[in-house]
This record gives structure tokens, sequence and C-alpha cells, in this order.
């Protein structure tokens, strides 16, 4: 069913991480017919802004980017770096898995909310879809005091990189995201040691699209992701393909754009309130 709330007033800035062995520019190609629609469908101004996660990846690290680094080589006569990247590398065969140099990706995360922001929203695809959750996550209000809990039990510690230097243990570098999705996205489960992104649950409004033939990230995962969040009932979208972003199929954007607007109404909803009570003249 289509969202019956406008679109909202002001122009909307939106974080795109992309999933492991891509690259921003890359996900950018992938997803302009979206970024087409959504345009569209936002008059006020929609600005998607791509950056490129800070690890490398080598032929080591993906089996398959063996074929395409041998096939520049091949081509140009001599061996190129591969373009492909990721924001953290997986440890383990199976779950629970653990993530190397997560760290860093949130850290770049966190440099970019700080220099480029403010952002409305946060998509991500793949490992991106499970960054968006946890970046989403770490901006909320009481997160850092959820990690400290964890962390005598083996839960990681708040990243620094996300904590505002203000001399205020509370603040954050960026204010809570209004709105976070998913494509293909999964939870970090199974070890005690990032339980802090997922208890207490991620109140951030965040919208799930998973892909009934996935075969690289099992639907398990994506609905741990799914159940990590408060208030998930109706926003887990299935479409009938792959692991893939559904960019030009018109239902599946609707779904997007009709979230998008619902939660955007909401917030300024919520701001016009809160003004018009500080405007008035009452004994409170």
């Amino acid at each position: 069913m289509a969202s019956q709330a406008p679109p909202p007033s002001k122009p909307l800035k939106v974080l795109m991480l992309h999933g492991f062995t891509q690259s921003g520019p890359l996900f950018h190609a992938k997803t302009r017919a979206l970024e087409k629609n959504l345009q569209k469908a936002f008059p006020a101004g929609i600005s998607l802004h791509y950056p490129t996660a800070p690890i490398r990846l080598s032929p080591t690290d993906a089996p398959f980017l063996a074929d395409t680094t041998a096939k520049a080589s091949n081509d140009g006569g001599e061996e190129q770096e591969t373009d492909a990247w990721a924001w953290w590398r997986r440890k383990g065969d199976k779950e629970p898995y653990t993530y190397e140099g997560m760290e860093q990706g949130l850290a770049s995360v966190a440099e970019l909310l700080k220099t480029e922001g403010p952002f409305d929203g946060v998509v991500g695809f793949s490992q991106g879809g499970a960054c968006a959750a946890m970046v989403a996550s770490l901006l909320e209000p009481g997160r850092r005091e959820g990690f400290e809990a964890m962390y005598p039990s083996g839960g990681m510690r708040y990243p620094e990189s996300f904590e505002a230097d203000t001399g205020y243990v509370e603040s954050t570098v960026h204010p809570p995201l209004k709105f976070a999705v998913s494509y293909s996205g999964f939870a970090a489960r199974g070890t005690d040691l990032y339980k802090g992104f997922y208890e207490p649950k991620i109140k951030t409004p965040m919208l799930h699209f998973l892909g009934s033939l996935d075969t690289i990230v099992e639907e398990a995962r994506s609905l741990a992701l799914v159940n990590a969040c408060e208030n998930s009932e109706g926003r887990a979208v299935y479409h009938p393909g792959g692991h893939f972003l559904p960019s030009s199929q018109k239902a599946y954007v609707s779904a997007l754009i009709g979230f998008i607007k619902d939660v955007m109404h909401n917030a300024e909803s919520g701001h016009m309130k809160e003004e018009s009570v500080e405007d008035m003249d009452v004994p409170f």
C-alpha cells in the first residue's frame, strides 16, 4: 500500500554504504535508477552520498577477485590492484563470525558523519546493510551504556570514533538518524562481542529488503537483523531475486519511497509539535 504521507518539505541527505568487494562509485553506478526515482519522489531534493570503505581487498580475501586481477593483468600488460573494498573482513568459516578491521570501517563512517553531515538516513547493501544498522544503533541515545554493560561479559567497547569531542559522555559525532534501510543485510550474531549493537533493540526506524533466492546471505542472518529492531512488523520486504538491490522494480522502489515519506513526515510532525509547545506562553 502506497504511503499517504506527503514528501518532506526540506532536502534529504542519505549515506549510501556499498557491499563487500564493491566501492562507492560502483555502488552509485548500480543504483542510478534508484537515485532517479528518489529524485522524482522528493521534489524538495534528495542527495545520495557514496563513500568507499577503507579496507582494500586482495584476491586472497575473495577468490573470485583473482580472476578479475588476472584479466586486468592480461589486458593491460601488468597486474593491477583490484578496486574492491570492505568495511571489515570476516573471519571464520561459520557463525559466530568475527569482523577484523571493524573499528577502522566504523571510524571512516564516523569521519564522514562529522565532515559531510548531517544526514537524514543511511542505506546499505549486504555488508553495507549490516554496517548501516550498526551506525544507526551507535547514534542512538543511551547506546554507549548498553555497550559498557556488555563489556564485562566479552562485548566490545563503544567505538571511540563515535564519541564527540565535547567532554560529554553521551555526546556522539552526529545526531540520531531518522531512518535506516538494509538490502540483503544481516546481524552479527552468535557471539557476545557485538551484542551492544542490538541490545537493547535498535529504535531507529529501519526497512529491510530480502531476496527470496539470496544464496550469499542466509535468510536467518537477515531475519536476525529484522528481529533486532523495534517495531519491525511489516518492515521486511521480500523480492523474488537473489543477492542484489532491486533499484528499478516499481513495487520495491515504491516501498522504499513510502517508508522514507512516513518516517520523515513523523519526524517533521514531531518537530513542529515541539516547536509549538516551546512557543506557548504556559507555566511549565
